[in-house]
């Protein structure tokens, strides 16, 4: 059911090492910033507009002052659009350490906006998560499954038996491709003149006759 790939190398580096920080690997998990960041809706959030807060540049990922933490429950959902077409790749989750990390996430692809019912089907891909404080456990997508992706439903609905759920980071990795601008060649369609919008007394419609 997932892939889950634990980088050897920063598995084994030593914390001086600073290996985490390697700036390629931050450069991998840059799909936040392809987040269309106005339709972004997480139900069950604590503090509103909170959920915003985990999809964050790679160096702040260990910056545990910017979270989001559920309400009523464990559950919390994430609706969100990318500014354009994303093929993922792959993701990581970081939590605290402790009973309210996630631990069973559900992917939709081009499902947004979902609620909570919406969720209980099933997903495009499921994930048994591992505890992670450091963004070391990489969760690798079936990738043919998320082409051409404009939308993303995360439900996280199981955590290791805390009360709440509390998420510090989720890095998205992937391809991007810009959106097309179809609003252009609407506009451009519709300024072109219409012949019954302009028809002068005594002239003949020819527009819904066939031609003989």
């Amino acid at each position: 059911r997932i892939q889950i790939l634990f980088e050897s190398e920063m598995a084994c580096c030593s914390h001086e090492a600073h290996q985490h920080d390697d700036p390629e690997r931050g450069r991998e998990f840059s799909l936040y910033t392809k987040i269309d960041f106005q339709s972004l809706e997480c139900l069950n959030e604590e503090g509103e507009g909170d959920g915003a807060k985990v999809f964050k540049p790679w160096d702040q990922r260990l910056d545990q002052t910017l979270f989001v933490e559920s309400d009523l429950d464990e559950e919390i959902l994430f609706n969100f659009k990318f500014t354009g077409s994303v093929k993922l790749k792959g993701f990581l989750v970081i939590g605290e350490g402790g009973e309210k990390d996630p631990r069973h996430l559900k992917v939709f692809k081009n499902a947004a906006p979902m609620t909570f019912d919406d969720a209980r089907r099933k997903a495009d891909q499921d994930f048994d998560l591992n505890h992670d404080t450091n963004g070391v456990v990489e969760y690798q997508t079936k990738v043919t499954r998320f082409n051409n992706c404009e939308s993303l439903t995360l439900y996280f609905d199981e955590n290791f038996g805390g009360e709440t759920t509390k998420i510090c980071y989720i890095g998205l990795k992937g391809d991007f491709t810009e959106g097309q601008k179809r609003g252009v060649v609407i506009c451009n369609y519709e300024s072109r003149p219409q012949l019954k919008d302009h028809k002068q007394p005594g002239a003949t419609d020819f527009s819904s006759h066939g031609v003989s």
